[in-house]
């Protein structure tokens, strides 16, 4: 029974994951928000294609959207 229900909401998780692919703007304006929560002074978000995600530091890849073809990279701006 318990394997049932974790199956069951394993599936509402991957099927509510799967119908809302994030917009990029609203989702850099979701990261920007809590960039700033941890005022950070100088910084820069930029929506870039998937292959130029991957050129990139996997670490300043902060986020992917638009089912995965696109990603959002961060950059602190250290004075």
């Amino acid at each position: 029974m318990k394997r049932f229900a974790l199956a069951v909401v394993c599936c509402a998780l991957a099927t509510s994951a799967l119908a809302d692919p994030k917009d990029c703007e609203e989702l850099k304006k979701e990261i920007e928000i809590k960039i700033q929560a941890n005022a950070v002074p100088s910084y820069t978000l930029e929506i870039v294609s998937k292959e130029e995600a991957e050129k990139h530091d996997v670490a300043m890849v902060v986020g992917t959207c638009e089912n995965g073809t696109k990603a959002i990279i961060y950059q602190r701006n250290d004075s």
